[in-house]
């Protein structure tokens, strides 16, 4: 794994720590398909989250967040229908959020932004 995989799967672990003291219970990480991948798939109760976490070590090329445009967000969009298409949870309902970890000086900090779009 190299540095930029090891980075992001840091921003990723403490994403996935911050929902479950949240009284979230993670379902996957890393769900992968043919169109793509989506970070975290979390649950609780009839509510599942479709997590995109973008880490950064700096803002020099902003925050994360602003990493997730209209085409990313049409992409994870259509990686959400084909989960629930395979996986068939039942009755619930959904929300995408974006959490921007960043790196600085040895520190994370984690933006969580509910229901991002």
């Amino acid at each position: 794994m190299n540095e930029r995989q090891t980075l992001g799967r840091a921003g990723e672990h403490a994403a996935a720590e911050l929902y479950r003291a949240r009284g979230f219970m993670v379902l996957e990480r890393n769900y992968r398909c043919s169109e793509g991948e989506i970070d975290l798939i979390l649950r609780r109760g009839d509510l599942i989250v479709f997590c995109e976490v973008k880490t950064r070590r700096g803002d020099s090329y902003g925050a994360g967040a602003e990493a997730v445009g209209t085409l990313k967000q049409q992409r994870l969009r259509g990686l959400a229908a084909q989960w629930l298409r395979d996986r068939k949870p039942g009755l619930c309902t959904i929300r995408f959020d974006v959490v921007s970890a960043m790196f600085r000086r040895g520190e994370l900090t984690l933006e969580l932004i509910q229901d991002a779009f």
